[in-house]
């Protein structure tokens, strides 16, 4: 049995537009929450919010003590989006930042995720999925963690990115490195390898790289590695390695996405994989009952030990 959080928190938001509550003894101010986010499903701001909240003890120690780059949408699921590095001002005092040097010379004050109360004041920035940092704030170039995305290309079948991901636990297995797996909420499934900290986000790349390469010549008629579009052959699934070059993120496990049904990026079993799934199952009441039910499946990416093959 996957390890279960204490309670499900609840927050309670009466039928106003704004609230001020009280998190763990910080104030957080919540704005337009009759808002709709997805008109057809009747799911507003505030349900957002509260699944969130509701949510939070599974999903915090995923993404605490990393930096979050914000993925807006102002508008809702269906409007535009923006990305969005740098903490806004003004911020609350008690927010924590990731402040992150580039190669431009610039340093951004990413925000961290560290409490209820952050993650409510990131949401109501109109942040539907959250997008975190794969390594720690204190060494933000050592992840302690890799991942694949098998992403669908034109003409393959969700069952083909099922099969897909359980050739790749095959041959993670042969690696001796255990693999967990979760939808992505979208047209894919996040594979992720916790692994011991030390090897830079550039070895990670290189090893995903090349592993991805030799799947992809031994199941040619499934998967491709080819990163580019125009040489990428149809119908098949594309082994995802660049999704951890340094900087970039996938959506965070429990993440809401703006997809049509408001599905979540959802932690699933191998044998779910081989009985057959889909994103469109996993909803946030959903989630929020397996979690009760099962724990949190993916807690065991947050104690992995694997040393990374060099």
């Amino acid at each position: 049995m996957a390890p279960r959080p204490k309670t499900l928190n609840s927050l309670v938001l009466p039928d106003v537009d704004t609230i001020e509550v009280r998190v763990g003894g910080s104030g957080v101010r919540l704005t337009n929450l009759r808002k709709p986010f997805w008109p057809d499903l009747g799911i507003t701001k505030g349900d957002l919010l509260r699944y969130y909240a509701a949510v939070s003890p599974a999903l915090l120690p995923h993404i605490r003590a990393r930096a979050m780059v914000m993925k807006r949408y102002p508008h809702g699921a269906h409007g535009e989006f923006f990305f969005m590095k740098r903490t806004p001002s003004p911020r609350p005092s008690w927010l924590k930042t990731c402040s992150i040097d580039h190669d431009s010379g610039n340093v951004i004050d990413f925000p961290m995720i560290d409490d209820t109360a952050a993650l409510l004041w990131v949401v109501n920035l109109g942040c539907i999925d959250l997008n975190q940092w794969y390594a720690r704030c204190d060494d933000v170039d050592r992840p302690d963690y890799f991942h694949f995305d098998l992403d669908p290309g034109p003409g393959a079948p969700f069952e083909q990115v099922l099969e897909a991901s359980l050739l790749l636990k095959q041959a993670l297995d042969v690696l001796k490195m255990p693999s967990y797996p979760k939808t992505s909420g979208s047209k894919g499934v996040h594979v992720y390898v916790p692994i011991k900290r030390g090897p830079t986000q550039k070895d990670v790349w290189t090893f995903t790289k090349a592993l991805a390469m030799t799947l992809a010549e031994r199941y040619p008629g499934i998967m491709t590695a080819q990163y580019r579009i125009a040489k990428r052959p149809k119908a098949r699934v594309l082994v995802d390695y660049n999704q951890n070059a340094w900087g970039r993120t996938l959506a965070s496990v429990y993440s809401v996405r703006p997809t049509k049904v408001a599905s979540v990026s959802t932690p699933v079993t191998w044998n779910e994989i081989e009985r057959g799934i889909t994103s469109e199952q996993f909803t946030m009441e959903v989630v929020l009952k397996r979690i009760t039910r099962s724990g949190d499946l993916f807690a065991p990416v947050l104690t992995g030990k694997v040393k990374l093959p060099m």
